[in-house]
């Protein structure tokens, strides 16, 4: 393509950093609408959530009583009433507890079941959009940084819903619980609480902040080391070729340091945090005992008021924490979920068209009447604003007309192009690199619309035809093959769905394939892995020869598809390419000119516009550029 591309995420084309969420309630309310069929569930698990924290709660504050009430009683004494009332009590928290544990566990089994449904309708819409998307996205866009979607952004997502949320809920109201206490049994050591619990706040925030900074810097640096593994090996035939093992290795481990380094300071503050944490907590649970110890001595508390506040000391400190921890991975998810709503929300393939492509009655009448079978034969199927309809045979008729375009505003590749191919004309295209040559082909396919003058297809324009239809009327073999996982027939099969293994396989006898494709260790049942890494790369082109051959389209675009079969192999399919040809309307980019010599118009570009025009023999009178490229003066791309 001849646009500049600017790629876009992390560095070396690898996912985006992980970042801070822009708009936290929009996206939140965003998540939420996925969960609409769950509210019920939803509620139940927040009801479990409360029963979970206030088991804990309630359990705790009872240690007064038992202490108080029961055990103290029966060290001077062997009242049977107390040991019953004790058991009574023992029995009652006991229960208390199974209710806050089966309460966890049911919570927490709900939000799996939530939190994998919403990620499965998030998963499928972003999958839509991305199928909606025009090419222009994906000209812009790198390739890791649309994966890291599906797999940072969406797996932190997943993280924070099944566990995150549901801690920082729990953790919440058993830090309100436990205050509430607290300050029920003494407001006083509750001060001496509130006083340490802000220096370990202090603690939090500034450790926690220096660790949060190192991490973000590590997931950059990750993005950066995978993103130059994945180039390093695609490009291992490269790097062995010309022998840059050494240098390979040598960025490999500068960038692997730079992870390494951020890696070790962000665990380094993450790890220290807990036991800073832990010392302080023991320091107020100390502090607390002494000054709750005196006031039991002075008896302004008794002794199960200061060991029950005690335990909700070691209580208290703990959800703060963790508040603090599952907020950092809140706020990474919602930011994540920020890049995925984004591209849910970019804006779709702009298609206005109502014209739409029928199979029609294959019959010598000039009355065109619309068919619910396959026939071989098609019409332009346009329903007028009064109610009529109009069909217009699909013959392959393509003409340009003051076509200008670019990809960026700011500059044009395409000037005033004009041209025409009657039905079943070769048109090849000729040229050097960046001439325009597979922006034209993108224009015919509506992989972006023109924004001065028209392109029409039988005599419409092809914003009037709806993008599916009008590429269902076109196939294209490319320069660079793709195939997809599955075997040799389904890959030829993917050009016409409801094709016949007896027309698959007369497709690949017409491309010059049959016969290799028996060689094959399952023969057209071979499954293909790694876009069929297993062939050569003139072996996946003639299946998408064939993958072409088994469209049967009106219109047909060659983008450089012999570029990869050498010269035998080309002369051997040659006449399986014209009889692929024969009939439909052929647009053709090749740079050799045994390719391009029996077309009926040469169409010679230069920055932008055909500066020469004609079939072979005309160009070669002519003596002009083509002439040039014929003799050999200059490569023909």
């Amino acid at each position: 393509m001849s646009k500049q591309q600017k790629p876009v995420g992390g560095p070396m084309g690898g996912p985006k950093g992980m970042g801070k969420p822009t708009n936290i309630w929009e996206t939140v309310k965003r998540i939420a609408s996925y969960m609409k069929e769950d509210r019920w569930i939803l509620l139940i698990v927040f009801i479990t959530i409360i029963f979970s924290a206030l088991a804990n709660v309630i359990g705790i504050s009872f240690l007064q009583v038992i202490i108080d009430d029961y055990l103290a009683p029966l060290i001077n004494s062997d009242d049977s009433a107390l040991m019953r009332g004790f058991i009574t009590v023992i029995g009652v928290v006991s229960i208390i507890y199974i209710i806050g544990a089966a309460s966890t566990y049911i919570f927490n089994r709900l939000m799996v079941g939530v939190s994998t449904r919403t990620l499965y309708k998030l998963r499928v819409d972003l999958f839509k959009k991305m199928e909606a998307l025009p090419i222009k996205y994906y000209d812009t866009h790198t390739h890791g940084d649309s994966m890291s979607l599906y797999t940072n952004d969406i797996d932190t997502l997943r993280q924070v819903l099944s566990n995150s949320v549901t801690n920082f809920v729990t953790s919440l109201i058993t830090v309100v619980g436990v205050f509430v206490m607290m300050l029920v049994f003494s407001w006083q050591l509750t001060i001496i609480v509130l006083i340490m619990l802000a220096l370990m706040m202090l603690a939090v925030k500034t450790i926690g902040g220096k660790s949060a900074n190192y991490f973000v810097k590590q997931q950059q640096e990750l993005g950066r080391v995978n993103g130059y593994i994945e180039e390093m090996i695609e490009g291992q035939k490269v790097i062995k070729v010309f022998s840059r093992q050494d240098k390979v290795i040598e960025e490999f481990e500068e960038l692997n340091e730079e992870l390494r380094v951020n890696a070790t300071q962000a665990n380094t503050f993450a790890n220290i945090l807990m036991p800073i944490m832990g010392n302080l907590s023991y320091m107020l649970y100390a502090i607390t005992a002494m000054i709750g110890g005196l006031f039991a001595i002075m008896n302004a508390l008794t002794l199960g008021t200061v060991i029950a506040f005690l335990q909700f000391t070691r209580t208290f400190s703990m959800p703060i924490v963790q508040i603090s921890q599952q907020l950092n991975a809140v706020l990474t998810a919602l930011a994540g979920a920020e890049r995925i709503f984004k591209v849910i929300d970019e804006k779709p393939e702009f298609d206005q068209g109502h014209v739409t492509m029928v199979a029609v009655e294959d019959n010598q009448s000039d009355e065109i009447a619309e068919s619910d079978q396959r026939t071989g034969a098609f019409a332009w199927k346009e329903v007028k604003e009064d109610g009529s309809t109009v069909y217009t045979p699909v013959q392959g008729k393509v003409v340009f007309k003051d076509v200008i375009f670019g990809y960026d505003k700011d500059k044009t590749v395409l000037n005033n192009i004009s041209l025409y191919a009657k039905p079943g004309q070769k048109i090849a295209f000729v040229g050097s690199t960046g001439a325009g040559k597979t922006t034209i082909t993108n224009l015919i396919n509506r992989f972006y619309d023109v924004p001065s003058g028209n392109i029409s297809i039988d005599g419409i324009e092809i914003n009037k035809i709806k993008k599916p239809d009008l590429r269902r009327s076109l196939s294209m073999v490319l320069q660079d093959t793709h195939l997809f996982t599955g075997t040799v027939m389904e890959n030829i099969r993917y050009g016409r769905l409801d094709a016949t293994d007896e027309e698959v396989i007369a497709a690949a006898k017409l491309a010059n394939a049959d016969s290799f494709i028996r060689h094959l260790q399952d023969g057209y049942h071979t499954v293909l892995k790694s876009d069929g890494g297993n062939l050569s790369q003139g072996q996946r082109q003639l299946l998408a020869i064939a993958r072409a051959a088994i469209a049967e389209t009106p219109v047909l675009i060659l983008d450089e598809a012999t570029s990869s079969i050498d010269t035998r192999t080309e002369a051997l399919i040659q006449k399986g390419m014209d009889r692929l040809m024969e009939g439909k309307t052929s647009f053709i980019i090749a740079h050799r000119l045994s390719t391009v010599r029996s077309a009926n118009a040469i169409m010679v570009l230069e920055h932008g516009e055909i500066i020469e025009r004609g079939d072979h023999d005309q160009l070669i009178e002519q003596k002009g550029k083509y002439y040039q490229l014929s003799a050999g003066m200059f490569e023909l791309t």
